[in-house]
């Protein structure tokens, strides 16, 4: 199947965000280049890969040719953002189509800090139904496809992004990640994705009422200098004092790792072809001088049953609150099959949910003792490549795409939990052309290790390019 994408001779050529800012530095290229080529690109890709939710393209051509510059480091270059954060002027529909879309009439929280370092919104990215599935296949909005081979998933939820930041439409795109929806669609499309640590940034008021803080912000791009600029540049506008800084990471370090490998996530052995895959990455840090050690996973059986009803949870009060929350439009009879699934489960198990509450929180104590021993620890991201289209179809029997994605998503929930970072770096490809994601996971605070980490792994073995 022919890949996807959009790069090409015009003003975004096939630079990186870091090399946007330099040109745009140089005076090569403005603003208003970068933003009408990132506009054609959606327009180019957008009818097959499906991933624009909202478009704000006029919003967009008035901030690239204002007179005076905004500010920030990202000035003038294109982003799109994911469409659950709220930004002022545009609608947040969560990937449904459940109740009418009403205009924000403010940024929230996340926004306002994503839109001070510099970057223009060309409008929002589509995600699965409120981010529950692993792969955005809309019954009425259709699905969002890969742009590697569009007859599979681009990854969930934050598939817009993916699929869109992969095919070269823009450099850097927002993402969020409650159960893997950073790495997810990082290991489908190729990308650089850190979830970063609990608090790291900021969360909108909705989000930072959970029991469980869960979801974290962050961007996938297509380069780690990119990621690690973003992450330099949010610490300037909006820094948490209760964890260590991140800083300038600019290089590969210097100090060899213990670095754990598992192949093995809590419900199941990683597919042959992945577990091989992640085997092959292991040999490569050790080629590399660090020293690897393959552990068993030391997470109980119960996690993963605790996290399902937790997230069943937040089903359950979406549902459950629709139209105080969405407003009178709220029709319960339009969402997909799983959240309705989600929403009963949760309903049958209140009972247990503050055990399974209690259990989450106390689930750092166990990867606690394995840092303690281990600065890193290696996995799949997936456990198995991206299936094709319809594996996970919201309108099939819900405990069929519960099981399903339960066996896919094994190995991203566990820092969501325990809120430590975590980053998937497009290391391997499957038999297929696929890009697999290898994912590495460390203490909280410790984003900083995983950059220089990536930056090293990305010297070694630098990405593939869609565009051949």
């Amino acid at each position: 199947m022919e890949r996807i994408h959009a790069f090409g001779d015009d003003a975004l050529g096939d630079l990186d965000a870091v090399g946007l800012v330099d040109a745009l530095q140089a005076g090569t290229v403005s603003a208003a280049e970068l933003v009408e080529a990132a506009i054609a690109r959606t327009e180019k890709v957008n009818p097959t890969l499906n991933g624009l939710a909202y478009e704000a393209f006029d919003r967009a051509r008035n901030r690239a040719n204002a007179q005076h510059p905004y500010g920030g480091y990202f000035d003038g270059v294109p982003s799109y953002l994911k469409d659950n954060v709220a930004v002022a002027g545009m609608p947040t529909m969560s990937g449904t189509d459940a109740w009418d879309p009403r205009p924000e009439p403010a940024d929230g929280d996340f926004a306002k800090a994503y839109l001070a370092t510099g970057l223009v919104p060309l409008g929002k990215t589509q995600l699965s139904e409120f981010g529950f599935s692993a792969s955005a296949e809309h019954p009425r909005l259709g699905a969002v496809r890969n742009p590697w081979n569009p007859e599979h998933t681009a990854g969930a939820s934050s598939s817009g992004s993916g699929a869109f930041v992969a095919a070269g439409v823009v450099p850097i795109g927002h993402a969020n990640d409650g159960g893997g929806s950073i790495r997810i669609p990082a290991s489908c499309n190729g990308l650089v994705g850190l979830k970063p640590s609990r608090g790291r940034l900021p969360l909108d008021k909705d989000v930072r009422r959970m029991p469980v803080r869960i979801v974290a912000n962050g961007v996938v791009t297509r380069s780690v200098r990119d990621t690690a600029a973003f992450y330099r540049e949010m610490e300037r506008v909006w820094a948490n004092p209760k964890l260590p800084p991140i800083g300038d990471v600019t290089e590969p370090g210097k100090q060899r790792l213990r670095i754990a490998v598992c192949t093995q996530s809590i419900k199941r052995e990683a597919s042959p072809e992945v577990r091989e895959l992640t085997l092959k990455t292991a040999a490569l840090l050790e080629e590399l001088g660090h020293k690897v050690t393959t552990i068993a996973n030391p997470v109980p059986a119960h996690f993963m049953d605790d996290f399902l009803l937790y997230w069943s949870f937040l089903s359950f009060a979406l549902v459950r609150s629709g139209r105080q929350g969405f407003g009178p439009s709220f029709d319960r009879t339009r969402l997909d099959n799983l959240t309705l699934g989600l929403d009963r489960h949760a309903a049958r198990n209140l009972h247990r949910l503050p055990l399974a509450i209690a259990r989450l929180t106390r689930i750092r104590r166990i990867t606690s003792r394995l840092t303690a021993t281990y600065d890193v620890v290696l996995t799949p991201t997936l456990a198995d490549v991206p299936p094709r289209l319809g594996h996970l179809d919201p309108t099939a029997d819900y405990q069929q795409i519960i099981d399903r994605l339960v066996e896919w998503v094994a190995f991203t929930p566990l820092q969501n939990a325990t809120g430590e970072p975590a980053v998937s770096l497009p290391l391997a490809e499957s038999a297929s052309g696929l890009p697999v994601g290898m994912m590495f996971g460390a203490p909280l605070g410790h984003e900083a290790r995983l950059l220089r980490l990536a930056y090293e792994l990305e010297e070694a073995r630098p990405w593939r390019r869609i565009q051949g």
